[in-house]
């Protein structure tokens, strides 16, 4: 009587073990894998365009994803993403920090994954295979991977003197990168605009960069800026 072969093990569960073994992250049952944020960190998400620029202002040392619709298109919803983990509870401070920034115009723009949310998973960078699947809306792809034991980096909002330079290492509190991040957005929309790329689905288009870019620009008194 021939003997049952064993059944290769899917390269999914390959994945979705390095991130629950190595890491300790969360993921879902599903396939393809996909990580939970709001638990060992929130997701700040903005335009790859504007995020390549703001790790070139900002020292941000922390893990880094490149996120892409499984289907290109020109719209802007099809827009590749970058994607930085931060602290968890930073997707809860996002709002108002746009506020209190006087960018809340960027929303469609700069957005956060926190709880209750997800992101797709990386391939790890020990070479397993990526794990979209069939039918995925999105692939992700490490930027700047994570390592192991790593803990969301101390980037929750900082206000008063001295804010903006945070205590991890050199990375930038949650204010300081916000700041960065809605700056770059709106250079990137203004820069597409001037290319003929419309972005109305995604909102009114600024006229002027705001009283917080102003100010990070030098146009305002040193003794008001961040």
């Amino acid at each position: 009587m021939p003997r049952a072969l064993p059944r290769p093990r899917s390269p999914l569960a390959a994945v979705r073990r390095w991130y629950e073994e190595e890491l300790h992250w969360p993921t879902t049952g599903t396939e393809p894998v996909e990580l939970l944020t709001g638990v060992r960190f929130d997701v700040l998400e903005m335009p790859a365009d504007a995020g390549r620029a703001v790790l070139r202002r900002l020292p941000y040392p922390g893990p880094v994803a490149l996120l892409r619709p499984a289907h290109g298109g020109k719209r802007p919803q099809d827009r590749p993403k970058l994607l930085l983990l931060i602290a968890p509870g930073g997707a809860e401070e996002l709002p108002g920090i746009l506020e209190w920034l006087e960018w809340g115009t960027l929303a469609a723009d700069l957005t956060a994954r926190g709880p209750g949310g997800r992101m797709p998973a990386p391939a790890p960078p020990s070479g397993c295979r990526p794990s979209g699947g069939f039918g995925a809306r999105e692939a992700a792809g490490w930027v700047r991977p994570p390592r192991p034991g790593y803990e969301a980096l101390d980037s929750l909002p900082a206000t008063g003197i001295g804010a903006g330079i945070g205590d991890g290492g050199g990375a930038p509190d949650l204010v300081r990168l916000v700041s960065a991040a809605a700056t770059e957005c709106h250079r990137a929309r203004l820069g597409r605009a001037r290319n003929g790329q419309s972005d109305r689905a995604c909102g009114a288009q600024p006229l002027a960069f705001s009283y917080a870019s102003r100010m990070s620009a030098g146009t305002r008194p040193r003794s008001l800026t961040l």
